[in-house]
């Protein structure tokens, strides 16, 4: 190892690359890291943590009339978009410190540029120096991306929100995976008039068709104009004409008090003709549409690196490229994109670069979170594909909240099972439902461990909770 300046130079200073650089340093190997934007990537600064704390924001609005249901005297607040961001461009910058912080106690070299491979064993950095390595990792991650068509640069994509000066009055999102309709929840809570397009014929592509049926109705019942089937088909900024276009179903166009547009977009409101036809005005557009790998103009392809067809990174079950120096982890491999995934493969290639153990990244049953309102917690197989696999019982319960209901309001919540008829393990838990993060992570142990489920009916239920119907289902709706 004498023959490199370092036994690992990290290229991604996000949190999967954060994680292996400070787990091998302190196993005493010399580590460098480059990261040309902002220690702590996508997850802590442009994505993740920045969005949960917009879930927080945008939840109170409706926390004054609960209030007000169970004997508070209170009124509704306005919300100030102003001192929220500042709040939280505080905490993020807090929070890049502490990265900082714990790279350098580990006393892993950091490279404030960007880096891109010069060969199997050579980084060259920004200011044209180069460095060697024994391995090099790879954790660049990915970023948004705009729909190839005329005057995209019109709308923001999901890294551009959390910049914003001021919040528009109203918006266009565009697109039905889970940062648009996160988004479009989010938005919507804060006071936005938020429109939604999607192409498809339901939001939430490839999650349990009931759960996303049922959060499809509750985003419109809160006040999401969503639109299925729906895609743009022109866009420009509005000028004066454009502003003369009636509005469609009562939905409006901007009054001439419209504050500016967020920073970094055109220079005023942009007009949008639909695929069904309609024309309006917002203030503003957001794509996502989807996020590409960060591998353009790093040298991948010129070192050996293989590249798939959507610009992943090609790696083998121990993260391991091509080239046998090479290692990539993250949604730069376009593996599963999530940050607990990227650490957890990171930490599997240290144990197998540098601890001798060679580990494979176990990527089964991973359980996740979708923060729209209501949140959405996953964990296994849907029941469409578990119903293609083998013969299965669907143990499922719908029904309105003690805490919501009393103050009036029409929110349901969904618990779900879905259950192997051979074998009796559960295959398969959703629940949407306020907090359904936080219960699916527990639920996501007994799922792991392959709990069947009368392993669940053995559980005594706590009343009175909402997760208690995950144990207290006996008779499945239907079997397939």
């Amino acid at each position: 190892m004498a023959d490199f300046d370092y036994d690992l130079f990290v290229i991604g200073g996000g949190s999967g690359g954060v994680r292996s650089a400070r787990v091998a340093a302190a196993g005493g190997a010399r580590v460098a890291l480059a990261e040309d934007s902002r220690l702590g990537g996508t997850c802590v600064i442009r994505g993740c943590v920045p969005k949960k704390l917009m879930v927080f924001a945008s939840e109170y609005r409706e926390i004054f009339a609960d209030a007000r249901a169970y004997g508070w005297d209170l009124e509704d607040g306005d919300f100030d978009w102003a001192r929220f961001s500042g709040q939280l461009n505080r905490e993020l910058d807090r929070l890049e410190g502490v990265y900082r912080g714990l790279l350098e106690g580990s006393k892993v070299e950091i490279y404030d540029q960007r880096a891109r491979l010069a060969d199997a064993h050579t980084v060259r950095l920004a200011d044209g120096s180069t460095r060697t390595a024994k391995h090099i990792l790879i954790a660049t991650g990915g970023r948004p991306q705009r729909p190839d068509m005329p005057n995209a640069h019109l709308g923001m994509v999901s890294d551009d929100l959390f910049q914003m000066q001021r919040l528009p009055k109203s918006m266009l999102i565009v697109g039905g995976g889970y940062i648009a309709c996160e988004f479009a929840c989010i938005l919507n809570g804060l006071g936005v008039e938020v429109t939604q397009f999607y192409r498809g014929a339901q939001i939430l592509r490839g999650f349990d068709e009931e759960a996303r049926g049922l959060i499809s109705d509750q985003m419109q019942e809160r006040g999401v104009n969503l639109h299925l089937g729906t895609n743009i088909v022109e866009m420009a900024a509005a000028d004066a004409e454009h502003l003369s276009v009636p509005s469609e179903e009562g939905m409006g166009l901007p009054s001439s008090d419209t504050p500016p547009p967020p920073e970094g977009r055109g220079d005023g409101p942009v007009w949008v003709k639909a695929s069904n036809g309609m024309e309006q005005v917002f203030d503003a557009v957001l794509f996502a549409t989807g996020r590409t790998p960060n591998t353009h103009d790093m040298g991948l392809e010129e070192a050996g690196v293989e590249i798939g067809r959507r610009g992943e990174i090609v790696v083998d079950d121990f993260s391991q490229t091509a080239v046998p120096s090479i290692y990539a982890i993250g949604d730069v491999t376009n593996r599963v994109n999530l940050t607990p995934v990227a650490i957890r493969e990171g930490m599997a290639f240290v144990e197998t670069v540098f601890k001798g153990n060679p580990t494979p990244v176990d990527h089964d049953l991973i359980p996740s979170a979708v923060f729209t309102q209501p949140e959405f917690g996953t964990v296994g197989l849907t029941e469409e594909e578990a119903r293609d696999r083998e013969p299965v019982e669907i143990y499922c319960t719908s029904f309105r909240p003690m805490r919501t209901a009393f103050a009036g309001r029409a929110d349901r919540v969904l618990m779900k099972l879905v259950v192997s008829k051979k074998t009796r393990v559960v295959l398969g838990c959703h629940i949407v439902a306020p907090n359904a993060g936080e219960m699916i992570q527990l639920a996501g142990i007994a799922v792991k461990m392959g709990a069947t489920k009368e392993d669940f009916d053995r559980t005594v239920a706590v009343h009175p909770t909402m997760a208690e119907e995950l144990v207290t289902m006996r008779t499945p709706v239907r079997t397939a």
